[in-house]
């Protein structure tokens, strides 16, 4: 036999190998992904991914973390209804995924170079939680697998829980509660409709919008959300949890 048809069946022998070792990984990580996600329905995050990028890799003395969690019951209800009004609107109807906003992006895309996203609170949650920040088609791949996950093993009650406590408000101020004592002077309990508005409007780019100063986009803003808080039946949706 030649050193080539050797080779060649070597080859042979490998290929299965390689398939089996990948599949083992793959199973491997998706069973450690479910039992992740499912500790998470009932033991709060201690941190997320976001926030351990944002402390050791570009850690800024003057802007530390600052994250403190609230449970739903210490929330008020005006807050939650204002990241669905500011954020996601078909949250209780979708199963993870807002399929004409992702069409919607998709056609962007397509006419711009630039990778632009059409996420729920349901997605964003996966990626803060588990993923790294800069955009990409593979970070979307993982997305989408955590929020099957996600929409799968938790009620929409404890994603939208969740994605009060790690959105970020303000400059690294992560979650309402810590959001409100820091930027508005008041526990998340006391958060009125008008001050829920506020912290939902600077969700786009807490970093930009200041809740302390508002620019005029953010004022703007803030009475757009209100009246879609109202158009949506105001708090009484939250009933639907």
């Amino acid at each position: 036999m030649t050193s080539t048809k050797k080779k060649e069946k070597q080859n042979l022998h490998i290929i299965p190998k390689i398939i089996k070792t990948i599949a083992c990984l793959l199973l491997c990580f998706i069973i450690f992904s479910i039992i992740i996600i499912l500790s998470l329905k009932w033991i709060n995050p201690p941190t997320t991914a976001v926030m351990i990028t944002q402390h050791i890799i570009n850690k800024d003395k003057k802007h530390p973390v600052k994250f403190q969690w609230a449970d739903w019951e210490d929330i008020a209800p005006y807050m939650p209804l204002a990241v669905i009004a500011a954020e996601d609107q078909k949250f209780f109807y979708h199963y993870g995924f807002d399929v004409q906003a992702i069409l919607k992006a998709i056609e962007d895309n397509n006419n711009k170079s630039q990778l632009k996203g059409a996420s729920t609170i349901t997605q964003q949650v996966a990626k803060n939680l588990f993923l790294w920040k800069k955009k990409s088609y593979i970070r979307k791949a993982f997305e989408a697998y955590l929020t099957t996950l996600l929409e799968l093993l938790w009620s929409k009650k404890r994603i939208l829980e969740v994605y009060l406590n790690i959105a970020e408000f303000g400059n690294n101020i992560y979650g309402v509660s810590a959001a409100s004592n820091i930027l508005l002077g008041k526990s998340a309990n006391k958060l009125t409709k008008n001050n829920a508005a506020l912290l939902a409007a600077a969700l786009p780019n807490p970093k930009q919008f200041n809740v302390k100063r508002p620019s005029a986009y953010m004022n703007k803003r803030r009475i757009w959300i209100k009246k879609q808080m109202r158009r949506l039946g105001g708090i009484t949706i939250l009933k639907k949890l």
